[in-house]
């Protein structure tokens, strides 16, 4: 009788965890979507543009590194010069360019 119990709680269980899961879907509408223009630009200029400011960010970081262990503000400098650029290449959704470097 008690695997009854435990098959019916397990059951419940997922049965309210899969009716949260169309609250996720409700997001924003076809109007908030960037237009093709914007993704076109972004694919083929931005996001090159931003993987090498990551590149470059990375190697000025790795120079910077003595400097900014002695002044103890490391996380500060990858931050910076690699964590924001990152984000803004590979996290940012396609197309969209306000708030961007916000989102941290």
């Amino acid at each position: 009788m008690q695997n009854w119990v435990k098959g019916f709680a397990a059951a419940a269980m997922v049965a309210a965890l899969m009716a949260g899961q169309p609250a996720y879907a409700v997001g924003g509408s076809a109007a908030d979507a960037p237009s093709a223009t914007a993704m076109g630009m972004d694919v083929l200029l931005v996001r090159p543009l931003s993987l090498v400011a990551t590149v470059a960010g990375t190697g000025l970081f790795i120079i910077s590194l003595p400097f900014s262990a002695l002044g103890r503000n490391t996380d500060e400098a990858a931050e910076q010069l690699i964590l924001r650029p990152g984000k803004y290449t590979f996290v940012r959704p396609l197309g969209e360019f306000n708030d961007a470097l916000s989102t941290r």
